[in-house]
C-alpha cells in the first residue's frame, strides 16, 4: 500500500464496477473486492495489477494479485484465483484504478510550526509552509518561503534552504538542500489510450539518507510505486534531475546538468561528470565513473570509466575518437 502519511485510501470497489469505471470489460470475478493497486510482483488479494508487457508475463503467471488487467490474449496466462478485467490499453486501464483508489493527501491547511518541530531549536525562517503531520528535527533550519508538505519527515541539523518545496519524502539527519530544490515532486510518467496519453500516479516517496547535499534546483521525483533512494553522503550538484524509481547508493557524486532516467541503479562511490546522461533501467556497478556529456545506454560494470555518446570504456571511446579525427583530417586533404 501507498504509505498513508501521503495518500488516502479511497473505497473499496467490486471488480464490475472498477472495470465499468476504467473502461475495460470484465472475464471472471466481477464481485471481488478490490482496494488498491500494485506491481504484479508484490500485489495481494485486494489489489489490481496489470500486464503491460509480454516479458511480464512470467509474473503474471506467479503473481497473488486478487485482480489483473491483461489484454485478452493474455487472460490464459492468469491465476485462477484472480479476477480479469480485459483491456486493450491495461496501463492506461491500470492508471486509471489508480486514480480511484489513491489520492495524495493534499495541503489544504499549514501546521503550527511548535506542533511539527521536535524543539525550540528548529528554525523557521519568514514564510515556511508546513503541512499536517509532518515531523522536523532538532537543530534544523527550514529557509524562507520553503513549502514541507503533509506528513513529510525530516532528520535532526538539516539545512533547508530559501524555495525548497519537500513532499511524499523521508528526509535523514544532516541533510542540505539549496535553495529551489524540488523533492517528491510526480515522476514523468504516461500510459498510451485511444484518448490521448493518460497519467500515471505517482504513488511513491523520495527517501534521501543521512549526510546527503542537494544543490540549487536539483529535481528529485518520487518513485511510481517504490520508493527512489538517495544513499548516505551522496553529493549532488545544482540543476541535477533524478527521475522516479532510481536507487542511488552511497558516497556518489554528480555534476551539475547531470540526469539519470526512471528506475536506475547505481551502485557507492559512483561519479559522474557535468551534463552526463543515463537511459532508462541502467545498472552502473560500485566505483564506476561517467564522465562528463557522455550518454550511457548500457549497463556499467562496477569499477570502469566511460565516455562519449553512445558511451563505452573510455579506452575504446578514444580510440574511436582518434580514429575519427585522423578520417576527417584525411578526407579534408584530399
Amino acid at each position: 500500500m501507498p504509505d498513508p502519511r501521503f495518500f488516502d485510501g479511497l473505497p473499496a470497489l467490486g471488480v464490475a464496477e472498477l472495470a465499468e469505471r476504467i473502461g475495460g470489460e470484465v472475464m471472471r470475478g466481477g464481485d471481488r473486492q478490490v482496494s488498491a493497486v500494485a506491481p504484479l510482483a508484490s500485489a495481494g488479494p485486494g489489489d489490481v495489477a496489470f500486464l503491460g508487457d509480454r516479458k511480464f508475463v512470467a509474473a503474471l503467471g506467479e503473481t497473488q494479485a486478487g485482480c489483473v488487467i491483461v489484454p485478452a490474449v493474455a487472460q490464459e496466462a492468469v491465476p485462477a484465483a484472480a479476477s480479469i478485467i480485459i483491456s486493450d490499453e491495461p496501463q492506461a486501464a491500470w492508471a486509471r484504478a489508480s486514480a480511484t483508489f489513491h489520492r495524495p493527501v493534499s495541503l489544504d491547511a499549514a501546521a503550527d510550526p511548535r506542533e511539527v518541530a521536535e524543539d525550540d531549536t528548529v528554525v523557521f525562517e519568514p514564510g515556511v509552509v508546513v503541512g499536517r503531520g509532518a515531523r522536523i528535527g532538532r537543530g534544523t533550519r527550514i529557509g524562507a518561503n520553503s513549502v514541507i508538505g503533509p506528513g513529510v519527515q525530516i532528520g535532526r541539523d538539516c539545512f533547508i534552504g530559501a524555495n525548497v518545496s519537500i513532499a511524499f519524502a523521508l528526509i535523514g539527519d544532516r541533510v542540505r538542500l539549496f535553495s529551489g530544490a524540488r523533492i517528491g515532486e510526480a515522476g514523468f510518467g504516461a500510459a498510451r489510450s485511444k484518448a490521448g496519453p493518460v497519467d500515471i500516479p505517482q504513488l511513491g516517496r523520495v527517501i534521501l539518507q543521512d549526510g546527503v547535499t542537494v544543490g540549487a534546483n536539483t529535481c528529485i521525483d518520487r518513485g511510481a510505486y517504490d520508493d527512489t533512494v538517495v544513499g548516505e553522503n551522496t553529493k549532488i550538484d545544482n540543476l541535477v534531475m533524478i527521475a522516479h524509481n532510481c536507487v542511488i547508493g552511497r558516497n556518489c557524486l554528480l555534476a551539475a546538468h547531470t540526469g539519470i532516467s526512471g528506475s536506475c541503479i547505481v551502485g557507492d562511490n559512483v561519479m559522474f561528470g557535468g551534463q552526463a546522461g543515463v537511459g532508462d533501467h541502467i545498472r552502473i556497478g560500485d566505483g564506476a565513473r561517467v564522465a562528463g556529456g557522455a550518454g550511457v545506454l548500457a549497463d556499467i560494470p562496477a569499477g570502469e570509466t566511460w565516455s562519449g555518446y553512445p558511451a563505452k570504456p573510455i579506452r575504446q571511446s578514444l580510440r574511436e575518437a582518434v580514429w575519427l579525427a585522423k578520417q576527417a583530417s584525411g578526407r579534408a586533404r584530399s
